[in-house]
């Protein structure tokens, strides 16, 4: 029963924030942004979909539902925190897609402070712990590689139309001082 109850909540944490980012997107787009790596978006959604499907399938129809790691489950808990934390320091800036809003100042305050890619990083770490909690290894393994080859092709896009469009060299610039 707990994993249906955690399950069900992440599931509804991620649709109240696909609807946080289109608001933020047509914000942003009515300013003048555009997107960047349109084409790599949708193996991103089939991915984070999959993985979701993954999770169920393996816990409902493989494992035994025990109870969570609780020391996992804690640090799961944290790490919504922290997610919290990365989407109220972005703001209006905070989606899904990569929009860039020319002439626009990176986000610096918040975990942005202190690391380049702090929601990637959650989302990397989520996507490990998530299934580790109900023991469900093989959506653990198969969707941490997938994440990191997206992430491989995404950042990398991501940081050029920064550079390209935003002050983004020179807050890489001030992170590599301090």
């Amino acid at each position: 029963m707990f994993f249906y109850v955690v399950f069900a909540l992440v599931i509804i944490q991620r649709l109240v924030e696909l609807l946080i980012a289109k608001r933020n997107e047509k914000a942003l787009l009515a300013k003048g942004a555009y997107e960047v790596g349109a084409s790599h978006y949708p193996f991103m959604i089939v991915l984070h979909v999959s993985f979701f499907i993954s999770l169920l399938v393996e816990v409902m129809y493989f494992k035994s539902i025990q109870p969570p790691n609780v020391i996992l489950l804690v640090v799961f808990l944290l790490l919504q925190l922290a997610r919290v934390w990365c989407l109220l320091s972005l703001g209006a800036f905070w989606n899904t897609k990569i929009i860039i809003l020319p002439g626009a100042n990176v986000v610096a305050r918040g975990p942005y402070a202190y690391i380049r890619h702090p929601n990637y990083l959650i989302v990397c770490l989520e996507i490990a712990l998530l299934p580790l909690m109900f023991q469900a290894y093989f959506t653990t393994i198969c969707f941490t590689i997938l994440n990191f080859i997206i992430l491989s092709i995404r950042i990398p896009a991501e940081e050029r139309a920064l550079k390209e469009a935003t002050n983004y060299s020179l807050y890489m610039e001030r992170k590599t001082i301090h």
